[in-house]
């Protein structure tokens, strides 16, 4: 009777541990939320003042998107993440309609159709998660004909391609590359041919190329990015590149002024000739105010974040969960990475936000909610499930990732 107690008590605590979310990823986001929330007050008091007589209210907006992106992160990470499979699809569908509705309803800012209801929602967010979720149950339900080009490789470009497409129409040359590159990782990760890929590689940044060169703007940006900043305005091309070189010139000084200590928060003067610098630069207002040190705790987060995220997806017990939980991580941490880039000139201008810091309440409640699926699938699920096809492919085994799974048979 009491090797059975026993035994009970095993199992009960077993259970106990998978229906626990990782606490450590919950530490961090938080961690990296109420970065933002300081560095949004600290870079935007002037602006808000301007615009309502108030220093607080843009951090007061900010907070609003925290407290509901938090409420629906708490709820997703409760809800068993194979959920979320089943709606994969109708989640897909709906982002692409929002895309649709955006380009031909959506209010045009400085020549680009990005957003709707105002400036609240912009669906090219919530497309990012969309697509890991869709790609994530796509890929787990093909096994091994994933290596077939036309079982594979083809249904997938074209599946990508029409969503890349749909967002370079807005125009949003930087959310297309993110997509893309998670897209592709994905790919890679559940172990497509390599060859393929390399293929696939060629075609699309060729693709890609041609199409930023079509757009002034873009091909601007690139041109600036492989110029010194600091000289291209006294270049005769200089007045066609001003704005971009601007914007690059300004976020370098700005993280450089703080040197090792930074200047204190709220102290930085720079960061009132950076443009954007509450949104697509503010990790240089960051840099200026906290120093060297701040953007090291802030990338040292950010690989923690990168680092659970994957442990998270090693542990899971599907493909799916594996899929998903890479994906998100992918996503995050590559938006993370092209953002610090930008702005320290290692990459060309793309406009993304610094995930859970940058103000704007669409990007943070994505990113918030991508994390809430993260954490479900570290809770771990202890009802079997068969993994069903997505659209655009047909039944297949389970197939055997291209990073080993402990779990995975």
């Amino acid at each position: 009777m009491m090797k059975l107690g026993s035994e009970v008590g095993i199992v009960t605590e077993k259970l106990s541990e998978k229906s626990r979310p990782d606490y450590v990823l919950v530490i961090i986001v938080v961690a990296l939320v109420l970065i933002g929330l300081i560095m949004v007050y600290s870079s935007t008091f002037a602006l808000g003042y301007a615009r309502s007589g108030q220093p607080t209210y843009y951090l007061i907006r900010q907070a609003v998107w925290v407290a509901m992106g938090l409420d629906i992160m708490a709820l997703m990470m409760r809800v068993e993440y194979h959920k979320w499979q089943k709606l994969s699809i109708l989640f897909m569908v709906v982002t692409v309609l929002l895309l649709l509705y955006v380009l031909f309803a959506g209010q045009a800012v400085h020549g680009a159709r990005r957003r709707i209801l105002g400036d609240s929602i912009q669906p090219s967010e919530i497309c990012k998660l969309a697509m890991v979720l869709y790609v994530a149950h796509w890929l787990s339900s093909k096994g091994e004909k994933l290596r077939q080009v036309t079982y594979g490789l083809v249904p997938f470009a074209i599946l990508i391609g029409i969503i890349a497409g749909l967002i370079i129409l807005e125009p949003d040359f930087g959310t297309t590359m993110l997509i893309l590159a998670t897209a592709g990782s994905m790919f890679f990760i559940a172990g497509a041919d390599i060859v393929q890929l390399v293929i696939s590689f060629i075609v699309g940044g060729s693709t890609l190329l041609l199409l930023i060169a079509n757009y002034e703007y873009a091909w601007n940006r690139l041109v600036a990015f492989s110029q010194d900043p600091f000289a291209v305005l006294q270049s005769p091309f200089g007045a066609s590149l001003a704005q971009d070189t601007y914007q690059v010139m300004h976020a370098l000084v700005t993280l450089g002024t703080g040197g090792i200590t930074g200047v204190g928060l709220g102290s930085g003067h720079q960061k009132a000739l950076l443009p954007a610098a509450e949104s697509d630069a503010i990790f240089a207002v960051l840099g200026e105010e906290l120093g060297l040190i701040g953007c090291v705790a802030v990338v040292v987060l950010f690989a923690a974040l990168a680092y659970r995220g994957f442990n998270i997806a090693l542990r899971a017990k599907d493909s799916f969960g594996f899929l998903l939980a890479s994906g998100i991580t992918i996503w995050l941490t590559f938006q993370a990475l092209i953002n610090v880039a930008v702005v320290t000139d290692t990459l060309p201008f793309t406009g993304l936000p610094l995930p859970f810091i940058s103000l704007g309440g669409s990007s943070l409640v994505i990113s918030l909610m991508g994390i809430g699926m993260l954490l479900s699938v570290s809770r771990g699920t202890s009802v079997h499930t068969t993994e069903r096809d997505a659209s655009l492919g047909f039944r297949g085994r389970h197939g055997r990732a291209r990073v080993s799974h402990p779990r995975r048979s």
